[in-house]
């Protein structure tokens, strides 16, 4: 029976363009999907922006230009990074697409008409960079912990989501793992806040006050939170492609440790209010810090992914990100550390190990034999470690493996007259790099379609990884130039 495999990125908030940390999410989103389709599940693998709310409204004011007309722009900037990574989405939700806008308005009614929803108001500490109101735990030195600013405190009419009435059954979700929040250290951190309380939440804002949002369906003076719009998206997203039935719930919900609070806690509270299966698991990693400082505007460190494609290559920057940063910790980006394993680990050692085989392959035939190379391919640890999100994991061993073909054809030496059993110890290596070009392909598809177009064969499924090719090889193109 085909399993399905329904995994998210957050919708990204248009108030800035596309970043290095956006572009993290969305490449482990990716490479995870391509891992799937290999294994032969069903996939569905959707992205996006996140539209409404007070911050795109004053980014819109600044720029000169409607809201709408801003976000079509910042929208596009997104749609074009992940094309210049190489990410194969299947939808790319919009929360200003009109069909997401009517169901919005459709379980806004629902939770209503429920009386999960009240007219009441609301006094809290709100942090405009975070769009989220903030408990006095949450502060540091009685400032928003993100962004280094004393928030405000607001007391105005509101519409307000019964969110602590779900407390008790989010727990019980949490703690029996039916609702899975990795790493262990995220969960431990979230039942530890909800055993605090939780606090009933603004689900709108007044619209002369906030125009640019959802109107509610009961109330024309309001918008909507855009917390609740945003969430929604994952459902609409399926909705739009005629695939809610097929794929939902999300087997995995990645993003950043800054909105997982609200994932763990208003997201769940609102599939259970609508009675909406929950998603089986999330996924949270950690921040970037660019040479050692927190990235921002202000610093001028914010790193465009796109800029990076066009300097390093898309698969050079895709392998870099995962195998350099653990996934679910924070981590330090450093041009300096990606070239040089841009240099040392795909020129010198994949990049090397391709073209010094290809080029005797063409010179010389090969000859069937048992590939005993591949009995040192740890097969079931790395599928074991993608399986974990263990990504960085997984690419030391495969590049550990690079590393036992760059030795084997070293102590062999097939390209020296005397050597007797070259066809064989060729035979084993170009099969080799079939495997390896099978397990590194959702890391970098690009490169590894390359090998397998080279050798004559397609890359569709991991039983194929180790099915022997023999025949004419040509000698590969230069897969790496270094920098």
């Amino acid at each position: 029976m085909v399993k399905k495999f329904y995994i998210t990125t957050p919708v990204y908030y248009v108030n800035s363009e596309p970043h290095a940390g956006s572009a993290y999410t969305t490449i482990a989103a990716d490479i995870l999907s391509r891992w799937h389709k290999l294994l032969g599940d069903d996939v569905f693998f959707l992205t996006g922006t996140d539209e409404h709310g007070q911050k795109v409204q004053e980014a819109a004011e600044k720029a000169g230009l409607t809201p709408k007309e801003f976000c079509d722009k910042i929208s596009l900037k997104f749609k074009r990074a992940w094309q210049a990574l190489n990410i194969e989405y299947d939808n790319f939700i919009r929360t200003t697409d009109p069909k997401h806008e009517a169901e919005v308005k459709k379980i806004l009614q629902e939770l209503y008409d429920k009386e999960l929803i009240y007219k009441g108001n609301y006094e809290a500490c709100y942090c405009v960079g975070c769009e989220q109101y903030l408990t006095l735990s949450d502060l540091v030195n009685g400032k928003c912990p993100v962004h280094g600013k004393e928030p405000e405190i607001r007391k105005e009419e509101a519409y307000l989501f019964k969110l602590s009435s779900f407390q008790d059954k989010i727990l019980e979700l949490i703690e029996s793992g039916k609702f899975s929040i990795l790493p262990e250290a995220r969960r431990k951190e979230v039942v530890t806040f909800v055993k605090t309380g939780l606090q009933d939440i603004s689900i709108s804002r007044l619209k002369e006050k906030v125009p640019w949002g959802i109107e509610l369906p009961f109330d024309s003076n309001h918008t909507c939170f855009v917390w609740v719009d945003a969430f929604w998206s994952y459902l609409t997203g399926l909705k739009e492609e005629n695939s809610f039935d097929k794929y939902w719930p999300p087997v995995l919900q990645l993003m950043a440790k800054d909105i997982l609070r609200v994932h763990s806690t208003i997201w769940p509270a609102l599939l259970l209010a609508t009675g909406n299966k929950l998603p089986k698991s999330l996924f949270v990693h950690g921040y970037f810090t660019i040479d050692g400082k927190k990235m921002s505007k202000s610093l001028g460190n914010v790193i465009s992914p796109v800029a990076l494609a066009e300097k390093y290559g898309t698969d050079s920057v895709r392998y870099f990100l995962m195998r350099h940063i653990p996934f679910g910790q924070d981590g330090d980006f450093s041009e300096t550390a990606l070239v040089e394993r841009h240099n040392n680990e795909l020129a010198n050692n994949l990049g090397n190990l391709v073209s010094r085989v290809t080029t005797l392959a063409e010179k010389y035939e090969t000859e069937k034999c048992k590939n005993k190379l591949l009995d040192k391919l740890k097969f079931e640890e790395i599928e074991k470690l993608v399986e974990n999100y263990e990504l960085d994991k997984a690419l030391g061993l495969i590049f550990e493996f690079v590393n036992v073909c760059n030795e084997y054809i070293q102590r062999t030496k097939p390209w020296e007259e005397s050597c007797s059993s070259r066809g064989k110890i060729l035979y084993e290596l170009i099969n080799s790099i079939k495997a390896i070009s099978f397990l590194l392909w959702p890391f970098m598809p690009e490169t590894c379609e390359k090998i397998a177009k080279n050798l004559g064969y397609k890359i569709k499924s991991l039983k194929d990884f180790s099915k022997p090719i023999e025949g004419k090889f040509k000698k590969s193109e230069i897969l790496f130039n270094k920098i």
